[in-house]
């Protein structure tokens, strides 16, 4: 089972590789590493082989699928829970089997989320920098106690449920709010509407798939709801913000802070050294000259666990893809013809 995998890195090589070496012998499977990003332009590294395996910033829209399909690719693979990027209806056209990581160490995000939080709120990356260069002075280092703070998780599935459980054992108030409750999140907090969770939290932490419906979610009428000074934190989907109208906010002093490890134009930035080149997106450089803005790779994800279990289940995946078994990790259901 030939597999090409798309936006390889070293790490992915070495999750899969030993993946691999523990999987079943009789399925043997073989990788072949590409550092591009998957686009119309790079589908034809797939030639010869069955399936490819790609990342959240990997394109599959139409013409890339019709690409794929008309290379013998039959099967795709995500190494993400998240598929906005791919083309179901022309996937599902094209008979394409389609499975995703739905689900892996939710923990390590929301443990990121609260390092940004913490970061943020303590400006310890700004006390690094000072400590280094002898200046031990504490002024514009102020922070705030989380304990007895209120804090508004958005969207209730694994993440924000044990981003919630982090808040909540920190003492700090938890709302809640999501179009699917969960029972579990009981226990943890209340439900309240979006615009009162607006309202009320001290910290918003955003966890929610990115669907046409939560597409700039955070905007500038949902922005002039929040509670002022409040931090907003995004470790979800970059298009969940509106980066245009939180830079307004933050402009105004209405947005206290923003921690994000996701930007919706990450595409051409994340997961490369940009560190030798002029970035031209002028939102993103706006961004970075705010002292109140923190700002990561989109590593939320980025721990042993979380990778060797993305492995995992994506080599299961493709097992059950070479086997023709049902998928419980199928995003698409298979389509004859």
């Amino acid at each position: 089972m030939r597999t090409a995998v798309f936006s390889a890195r070293p790490y992915d090589r070495r999750f899969l590789e030993e993946a691999t070496q523990r999987a079943d012998a009789a399925r043997p499977v073989e990788f072949l590493y590409f550092d591009a990003t998957l686009d119309v332009h790079t589908a034809a590294l797939a030639q010869d082989c069955e399936a490819v395996c790609v990342f959240v910033n990997d394109r599959l829209d139409a013409p890339v699928l019709q690409a794929l399909h008309a290379l013998g690719v039959r099967a795709i693979l995500l190494r993400c829970a998240g598929f906005n990027n791919v083309d179901l209806a022309m996937a599902g056209q094209l008979g394409f089997f389609v499975a995703r990581v739905p689900a892996y160490s939710p923990e390590a995000v929301a443990e990121h989320a609260l390092a940004l939080v913490m970061t943020l709120n303590r400006h310890t990356h700004r006390a690094y920098n000072r400590v280094r260069e002898g200046n031990f002075m504490l002024d514009g280092l102020l922070g705030r106690t989380l304990y007895g703070t209120t804090v508004g998780i958005v969207g209730t599935g694994k993440i924000g449920l044990a981003t919630a459980r982090i808040f909540k054992g920190m003492g700090c108030t938890v709302l809640g709010h999501d179009p699917y409750p969960s029972s579990a999140f009981d226990a943890i907090g209340a439900y309240v509407a979006l615009d009162d969770l607006l309202a009320r939290a001290d910290i918003v932490s955003l966890h929610c798939p990115l669907t046409p419906d939560t597409h700039h979610l955070i905007n500038t009428t949902s922005l002039a709801r929040m509670k002022p000074g409040a931090m907003l934190v995004n470790t979800s989907r970059g298009g969940l913000v509106d980066t245009h109208a939180v830079i307004g906010a933050l402009k105004a002093r209405h947005l206290g802070h923003l921690a994000i490890d996701v930007y919706e134009q990450e595409s051409a930035l994340f997961f490369q050294d940009r560190s030798g080149e002029i970035i031209d997106d002028d939102a993103f450089q706006r961004l970075m000259t705010f002292p109140n803005v923190l700002v990561t790779g989109h590593q939320g994800f980025f721990t042993v666990e979380a990778l060797q279990e993305i492995s995992e289940i994506t080599l299961r995946n493709l097992g059950d893809f070479a086997a023709g078994t049902p998928c419980p990790n199928r995003v698409l259901p298979l389509v004859e013809g």
